[in-house]
């Protein structure tokens, strides 16, 4: 497979050189909402004449019901990057945002930033807290910042450690995961990159899958917007399992810096005891540590860790793999 890498915008150069640089925060994610509604508010903050935090902060005005005055609103996608162990950095930041909010006019600002509460299941013996996290979520409540009921992003998810071999990356799956992965090669599925031609029929596998696993999706011309943005940029890379020259199931890998996240699977109906899914992250995996990558964001996991959850059962495909649980506070 030949990889081209993509010309990075000054936006997203910047955003290379901050702590844990997010797709949601690129010039490409910006470009895509304003072409539904957002403005881009592109904000940097520096220290000893070095960028040491930067968001992509998007604005929306309009009218309730489309009458009435003018409201706005801001919200930052997994922003802002900065170093959230630097106290002082970290309030300057929030109170810079805060200012911002009043001068935009805006009834509220949103952020769903990666803030490190910690890894593994909440009480279990795996769970390890982690302090920074507390201490920038006491700092954002004592300022009167609130956790919202409205989550936009999945407050956790999951994440796997693309360092080592392939034989590594195997023995940290579960052994069920290995024998599924076996047995989808074993059946004859193989994997392959799809082209620009193919992505209408990955919208149709995606419109399939939503309907029957119960989830609300967009329209198609904002997928394919999506994906064709993201392949011209050299950042999205979908994959197609086959079986007897059909193609039955599809994921969109994205990368940016030394992260790939699985935004978006889907499947058909048909070929499903071929175990597809498990070959194509496998292959995304391996593709992904071609493209440089470090981990890979499996996106999503529950808000609540028991069987009652309607990603319980996602989570513990993506457990299998080899994923970690990462917390944030949404």
């Amino acid at each position: 497979m030949v990889i081209t890498m993509a010309e990075e915008s000054a936006w997203n150069r910047t955003l290379l050189s901050l702590p844990q640089p997010h797709l949601l925060q690129t010039s490409e994610w910006a470009d895509l909402k304003a072409g539904v509604g957002w403005t881009n508010l592109q904000r940097t903050w520096n220290v000893d004449d070095r960028v040491a935090a930067a968001a992509s902060i998007l604005k929306r005005t309009f009218r309730l019901g489309g009458v009435g005055p003018q409201i706005s609103i801001l919200y930052i996608p997994r922003g802002p990057l900065l170093d959230w162990a630097n106290g002082e950095l970290t309030e300057y930041v929030i109170g810079d945002l805060e200012k911002l909010c009043v001068k935009e006019k805006a009834i509220f600002i949103k952020l769903d930033a990666e803030i490190p509460l910690g890894t593994g299941v909440p009480g279990t013996g795996l769970y390890i807290e982690d302090p920074i996290g507390r201490q920038v979520s006491d700092l954002l409540s004592r300022r009167g910042w609130r956790i919202s009921s409205e989550q936009i992003q999945f407050k956790n998810t999951m994440l796997l450690d693309l360092s080592g071999s392939e034989e590594e990356w195997l023995a940290r799956m579960k052994q069920k995961t290995r024998y599924n992965l076996r047995l989808a090669q074993k059946n004859g599925v193989t994997v392959r990159p799809a082209g620009l031609d193919e992505l209408e029929t990955l919208y149709q596998m995606y419109a399939e899958t939503s309907v029957r696993d119960g989830f609300v999706i967009r329209g198609r011309d904002y997928y394919l917007d999506i994906w064709r943005r993201f392949i011209t940029a050299g950042k999205a890379h979908p994959l197609v399992a086959m079986v007897e020259g059909h193609i039955i199931a599809g994921l969109v890998l994205f990368n940016f810096g030394k992260r790939a996240w699985y935004l978006h699977g889907m499947s058909t109906q048909h070929h499903r005891e071929k175990m597809p899914n498990y070959l194509l992250q496998w292959e995304a995996m391996r593709l992904a540590k071609a493209l440089g990558c470090e981990s890979y964001d499996l996106w999503g996991a529950p808000d609540e860790f028991d069987t009652g959850d309607r990603m319980f059962g996602v989570y513990r495909f993506k457990e299998g793999l080899g994923a970690k649980v990462s917390l944030t506070p949404g």
